[in-house]
């Protein structure tokens, strides 16, 4: 019933709060640490996560958590469980529960997402271990046509898994990634975008997935990453809200945008620029990379950095949230924050 995800808006949809994605599989994360000269162990994907994770005062400024599956069963050095020091910090843990992308047979080179096998009893042990929210993403690729199939594909896949999860007392995340892959101007994007949450909403009814009990984690609509044109903070909030207005019954409570590869400070603008008037949902964020970039480059794997490294979660992570407010003004912002972080063909 919705009373058992009546919660939602008081904790994951609260104002001038956001989710942080760290749920980047192990190659992905491997990535991450390679960038700073690390090894990708379990002990450095641990105490990276740990840094993260421990910060003092995130709870502020971050609602939810989305976690690997090897992090939701992992411990900080002291022995607390993550999933402890997440609930200290009134952030509710989540869990990435897709088991990645696939070629789509029969598409123009697209794919599909895999994990609907066993997913069911993934999710009760997800929901034993602490976690109450859950994540699966697929993509749809605009250069590739996108296909009618990979489309109807996308959407059923996301609908099967919202009903399983919601089934297990777990909030479904649906994410649709529209790629920023393309050099398709922002009319182009509107179009895609409004087709893929069409069929996403009509599979989700079909499914009896209960809209109030379910988030959202959109791409932005903006233009290709190789278009000739940037798109203003405000074009890409105008046309954003327009297709979400067009497509997304009120009932959904909470909108947590992905950054996709657009810089820290695109993604803080476009946010800002989103809530500068009232929206029927809450309006916010679900950033990884764009939470994550400074931080890395902070950190370098030292131990004597880790303070510094939190610190610098904590100034993105509160800008952030005053975007969610719609008070957000740029003063002071970094350079590392201002590069983009696009790459063609990114795999989690």
């Amino acid at each position: 019933s919705a009373s058992c995800f009546a919660p939602l808006q008081k904790t994951v949809a609260s104002p001038g709060r956001g989710i942080l994605a760290i749920d980047e599989s192990s190659a992905t994360c491997g990535k991450r640490l390679a960038s700073i000269g690390l090894d990708n162990t379990e002990v450095n994907r641990q105490a990276y996560r740990q840094l993260l994770l421990t910060t003092a005062g995130l709870g502020e400024y971050i609602s939810g958590a989305i976690l690997f599956e090897e992090t939701l069963y992992q411990s900080t050095t002291d022995g607390k469980t993550f999933v402890d020091v997440l609930k200290d910090q009134n952030i509710m843990p989540g869990i990435k529960v897709d088991k990645g992308l696939v070629p789509l047979p029969g598409s123009n080179n697209e794919s599909w997402c895999q994990g609907l096998d066993g997913l069911a009893s993934r999710c009760a042990e997800y929901y034993k271990q602490g976690a109450r929210f859950a994540k699966w993403r697929t993509v749809v690729s605009i250069p590739c046509g996108p296909t009618a199939l990979a489309v109807k594909e996308a959407a059923w896949g996301l609908a099967r898994y919202a009903a399983i999860a919601q089934d297990n007392g777990l909030v479904p995340i649906v994410e649709p990634e529209i790629l920023l892959d393309g050099d398709h101007g922002i009319e182009r994007t509107l179009e895609v975008a409004e087709k893929v949450w069409s069929e996403v909403f009509f599979y989700l009814a079909e499914n009896n997935v209960l809209f109030e009990g379910i988030l959202l984690k959109p791409s932005m609509v903006t233009p290709g990453a190789e278009h000739k044109e940037k798109a203003s903070p405000e074009a890409i909030a105008k046309n954003t809200l327009t297709m979400l207005r067009r497509r997304v019954p009120p009932a959904v409570p909470g909108i947590m945008f992905l950054s996709g590869g657009q810089s820290e400070l695109e993604a803080t603008m476009n946010l800002n620029a989103m809530n500068q008037s009232a929206n029927p949902w809450h309006v916010s964020f679900s950033y990884a990379r764009a939470l994550q970039n400074s931080v890395l480059k902070t950190w370098q794997g030292q131990p004597e950095n880790i303070e510094a490294a939190q610190k610098a979660l904590l100034v993105r992570a509160k800008a952030n949230s005053l975007a969610q407010l719609g008070s957000y003004t740029g003063e002071g912002e970094s350079d590392e924050a201002k590069k983009g972080m696009f790459q063609k063909g990114y795999t989690y």
